[in-house]
């Protein structure tokens, strides 16, 4: 394209065909001064030489790339180099990105809950631009409104704030997705008081018979998903007569747990700590908090403990555990 000879000027129509571009673009940016023509013939046509040619190349790139006419000229002009509009349209680049990521998640959350109304999709919209400093104060209101007054301990509500949710500067899709969920979540009044009540007896529980090390927790957690998990994938029914030696083992292993002797009064009592914490939803916020903070995910434990649960209530609270 710019292997023509210094001194030939080419007409309009010439360096359209040339270089591919409308002849009304290369019109209009000649009117605007980007590209301004090196002569005109006698019957007042423009005429465009080799510095046209050159000029056409860089303002065609950086438009493509999106940059204003304005810009462009104080390019054209020295005023700024391409280094700096580079780097500066990179940097625009990221903060649009980031905001279609988040409209893609906001489309993507409402298309899949089928039917939506126009002010779900504004609230979701909301939540998914709340800046870094928006989402951690919407968090902590959630803790505060939810926990504070009760007698829960410190190590619980420093437990909570120190899992705090915290979306990366270029979240993927599924991190955004997350965060709309999670925020969401935490603002349901009905969620709040559940998780209240879930809290405070797990509180009294703790108070009752002691915080075992968290080692040992995840002893029990462990024994409790893979046992019970193995029932179930066998399809022992919890109420079944198969289910005993299932609910003998890991209440035995409870009743260790917290240093209390196994049996009817301590199944009763199990049961009861079960039956206070049954909404999934509290397993979900901490499913939601690990994708949005990159952890690892953390296995389910929900469905082990509702097996359990059933187990109990269908019978299995009373009468002595089976020998071993």
């Amino acid at each position: 394209m710019t292997g023509m000879p210094r001194d030939t000027l080419l007409k309009i129509g010439e360096l359209a065909r040339l270089t591919g571009l409308p002849v009304k673009t290369i019109r209009f940016w000649s009117d605007e001064g980007l590209v301004p023509p090196d002569g005109r013939t006698p019957a007042g046509y423009r005429l465009y030489g080799q510095q046209a040619l050159v000029r056409l190349g860089l303002v065609r790139t950086l438009r493509e790339l999106g940059v204003d006419h304005a810009t462009i000229r104080r390019v054209l002009r020295r005023e700024l180099t391409i280094a700096d509009v580079a780097a500066a349209h990179a940097a625009w680049l990221d903060v649009r990105i980031r905001a279609l990521r988040l409209h893609r998640a906001v489309l993507q959350t409402a298309a899949g809950r089928g039917s939506v109304t126009p002010e779900e999709i504004a609230l979701l919209h909301r939540l998914a631009r709340l800046s870094a400093d928006e989402r951690r104060r919407l968090v902590h209101e959630f803790i505060d409104d939810t926990f504070t007054g009760l007698d829960l301990g410190l190590d619980f509500l420093s437990m909570m704030r120190g899992a705090m949710p915290d979306l990366p500067e270029e979240p993927a899709q599924e991190q955004v997705e997350a965060w709309v969920e999670l925020a969401e979540l935490i603002r349901d009044p009905d969620f709040r008081a559940s998780i209240g009540r879930a809290a405070v007896d797990q509180a009294h529980a703790i108070a009752e018979v002691g915080q075992p090390s968290p080692e040992a927790n995840e002893a029990l957690v462990t024994l409790l998903r893979e046992r019970v998990g193995a029932a179930a994938d066998a399809g022992i029914g919890p109420g079944s007569a198969e289910a005993r030696p299932v609910v003998d083992e890991v209440a035995a292993a409870w009743a260790q747990h917290v240093g209390r002797p196994d049996g009817p009064e301590f199944r009763s009592w199990l049961l009861d700590r079960l039956e206070a914490s049954t909404d999934r939803r509290y397993e979900r916020y901490w499913q939601l908090v690990a994708v949005i903070n990159g952890w690892p995910p953390a296995p389910r434990i929900m469905p082990a403990a509702e097996w359990l649960r059933m187990a109990l209530r269908a019978g299995w609270a009373v009468g002595a555990p089976t020998d071993s």
